[in-house]
């Protein structure tokens, strides 16, 4: 039973990836499984079900990835910079998965909605606490916390839209880029000695 879970899943990505969640039918997944469409049911309740299964595993390995990743850096710029690397990677690396979870929310139920949404503002959150952090240890010039990761973020998720796994750079490649335009676009400002809000008074912004 697992292993056709797990083949439901894996057709499902494929087929959500290629023509959309809404062009694609129960009937399309089973037949790309092998199996007749009512066998479909017997593992997920509808197509809503495999889609939130398919969002909930993403954002799950996500966060796990991110967690990889920071395990004993404890550098403050250093852990931002390893976020970056680890967001870039997880969406190049998990191209469909993480295509889907960006563009097909709004196939989601309300409950599935709000469940993921709430996953994402917690992942969303630690990325300001690192700019916080950050901002707090004179790494990186003041600004607005939480537009600053909704741009980092965007800019870093975007890749899954574009990237292609034949093309002329490495992901290793790809997240270094991405690494050093962010990083630089953090400290841009501090040489200069631009006037700016100290990192405590953006923990308004955090509420």
């Amino acid at each position: 039973m697992a292993r056709m879970k797990e083949t439901i899943l894996s057709v499902a990505i494929d087929l959500f990836f290629e023509k959309g969640y809404f062009a694609t039918s129960i009937s399309g997944i089973a037949a790309g499984c092998g199996i007749q469409k009512a066998s479909i049911y017997y593992h997920y309740a509808n197509k809503e079900a495999i889609l939130f299964a398919i969002m909930e595993r993403t954002m799950q390995a996500l966060v796990a990835h991110l967690e990889q990743r920071l395990t004993g850096v404890t550098d403050v710029e250093a852990r931002l910079r390893a976020a970056v690397r680890s967001h870039v990677e997880f969406h190049l690396r998990h191209q469909k998965e993480t295509f889907i979870a960006s563009s097909e929310l709004r196939g989601l139920s309300d409950a599935h909605y709000r469940a993921i949404v709430a996953r994402r503002d917690t992942y969303e959150q630690f990325l300001q606490e690192l700019i916080m952090a950050g901002i707090g240890a004179g790494c990186f010039a003041a600004g607005d916390v939480k537009i600053l990761s909704y741009a980092i973020l965007t800019l870093c998720t975007a890749g899954a839209s574009w990237y292609n796994p034949a093309g002329r750079l490495s992901i290793d490649a790809i997240a270094g880029i991405y690494e050093d335009f962010i990083l630089s676009g953090l400290k841009q400002g501090l040489s200069e000695g631009r006037p700016g809000t100290s990192a405590a008074g953006y923990m308004t912004h955090l509420a």
